[in-house]
C-alpha cells in the first residue's frame, strides 16, 4: 500500500520491477496458460507470450487459453462459468491433451509433444481450435462503429456532429458486479450487464440482430474521442454478446439466470484519461476538448453467433473493483471526499471524431 502512495506513475520503481524487461533469450519449452475471463491477470501470460515471440523468434513458447477465471484450469472442469455454458469440461481436455503431455515429454522424454503455436478456446463456437500464429493471419481489423440512436454499425458515421453525453457522479457509481457474496468464486467478468445498461450513466450502443456469425480472434482496441467538463475522467468500455429473447435457461447455472436477452461481459478494460498518453507522465484534460483516448482490451476468441447482438458500453466508474475518479487532476491516492465532482462526460461519433472499436474479424476462409 505505501508502495502505491509513494509511486502513483509508472516511475523508475515500478518499470523495474516489469518482468517484460527480462524476456529475452527464452529458449526453453514454455506453456504461456491464460482464462479468457481472468479478472487477476489476463495481461500477464498474453504480455509474456507476445514478449518472447518478438525478443526471441526461435523459442519454443506455446500459448493456452480457455474460458476459465484466474486459475480455473486446475479450479474447476471448466464446462461453464456462472450462467454460460461451454459444453464441455474445458479443464479436464487442457489436463489431459496439453499440460500432462508437455511435461512427459520435456521432463520423462516419453510421448510426443509438437504443439500448435496457439491453442485456444473459441467462446460462442464452444469449441478448441489450433492455429500456427495468435493472432491467426486469418483475423482482419475492422471498425464497429458507434451511430445514432445507440447503434453499432461498421459504416463510419458521417454526421458532421454528432454526441452522447453522461453525467458521471463519483459518490453515485456503476457497480462492477450485482452479486453480493462473502465467499471466492467470483465469475463478474462474464456477469450478465443489463443492470448497468438501464442506468443513464451507461451509454449502451447495440448493433441489429446479427444475420450470419461473426468471429473474432485477437486484440480488442477501443478509439474514443471524448471531452469533459472536468480535468480527469476514466472510460470503461465494455464488449458483450447479447442473447437472443427466445435463448433457453441453463437449468444447471448457479443463479438459474433468464437467459432471455442476457449481456454476457466478453471484454472490459478502463483508461484513465490522464494516463492516456503515458502512464509516466500524466496530463489533464482541457475540459471542453475533445480528446483522443486509445487504449487495448486485451484478446477474445468468440463467436457472436447469428441471431445474437453485439453490444458495447461506455462509463465512468467500476466500484469497488476500480477505485473512484475525481475528475479532478490529482494525485488520487490523497483525494478527500469534498475532492470528488460530478462530471459531465461526451463520446464524439461524427465523420471527425468516430469513436469505434478495432475488431479484429475472424473467418476460417479467409487467406
Amino acid at each position: 500500500w505505501d508502495d502505491f502512495i509513494d509511486h502513483p506513475n509508472y516511475d523508475e520503481f515500478w518499470q523495474k520491477q516489469n518482468a517484460l524487461n527480462y524476456m529475452k533469450g527464452i529458449t526453453h519449452p514454455v506453456l504461456n496458460v491464460a482464462g479468457w475471463f481472468d479478472a487477476e491477470d489476463f495481461y500477464g501470460p498474453m504480455s509474456i507470450y507476445t514478449t518472447i515471440e518478438k525478443t526471441t523468434p526461435n523459442n519454443q513458447s506455446t500459448l493456452v487459453v480457455g474460458p476459465w477465471k484466474h486459475g480455473g484450469w486446475a479450479s474447476m472442469d471448466g464446462s461453464s462459468l456462472g450462467d454460460i455454458q461451454f459444453g464441455s469440461k474445458t479443464s479436464d481436455y487442457y489436463k489431459k491433451n496439453i499440460i500432462f503431455p508437455f511435461f512427459q515429454y520435456h521432463l520423462k522424454g516419453e510421448g510426443d509433444w509438437n504443439p500448435a503455436e496457439a491453442i485456444v478456446f473459441a467462446t460462442g463456437s464452444n469449441k478448441w481450435q489450433t492455429f500456427d500464429q495468435w493472432p491467426p493471419k486469418q483475423a482482419k481489423k475492422k471498425n464497429l462503429y458507434f451511430r445514432a440512436n445507440g447503434k453499432l454499425s461498421f459504416t463510419a458515421p458521417t454526421a458532421a456532429e454528432a454526441a452522447d453525453t453522461y453525467t458521471a457522479d463519483p459518490k453515485k457509481p456503476v457497480p462492477f458486479s450485482s452479486e453480493i457474496r462473502t465467499t471466492a468464486g467470483h465469475t463478474w467478468m462474464i456477469e450478465d450487464q443489463r443492470p448497468n445498461s438501464a442506468r443513464p450513466d451507461v451509454l449502451t450502443f447495440t448493433t441489429d440482430v446479427l444475420t450470419e456469425d461473426i468471429s473474432i480472434a485477437g486484440p480488442i482496441l477501443a478509439n474514443l474521442f471524448a471531452s469533459t467538463t472536468g480535468t480527469d475522467a476514466d472510460f470503461f468500455v465494455k464488449l458483450i454478446d447479447v442473447y437472443p429473447g427466445d435463448a433457453p435457461d441453463n437449468k444447471d447455472a448457479p443463479q438459474r439466470v433468464k437467459m432471455g436477452s442476457y449481456q454476457m461481459l466478453l471484454g472490459v478494460q478502463a483508461m484513465r484519461a490522464k494516463y492516456r498518453n503515458d502512464f509516466t507522465n500524466p496530463a489533464p484534460l482541457v475540459p471542453g476538448k475533445v480528446t483522443p483516448i486509445s487504449f487495448n482490451i486485451w484478446d477474445k476468441f468468440h463467436t457472436f453467433k447469428a441471431g445474437h447482438k453485439i453490444m458495447v458500453q461506455v462509463h465512468s466508474s467500476w466500484f469497488p473493483a476500480y477505485d473512484r475518479n475525481p475528475h479532478q487532476f490529482m494525485d488520487i491516492y490523497t483525494a478527500e471526499e469534498k475532492d470528488f465532482l460530478k462530471a459531465d462526460h461526451t463520446i464524439h461519433r461524427s465523420k471527425a471524431f468516430p469513436s469505434h472499436l478495432e475488431l479484429p474479424v475472424y473467418s476460417e476462409t479467409q487467406d
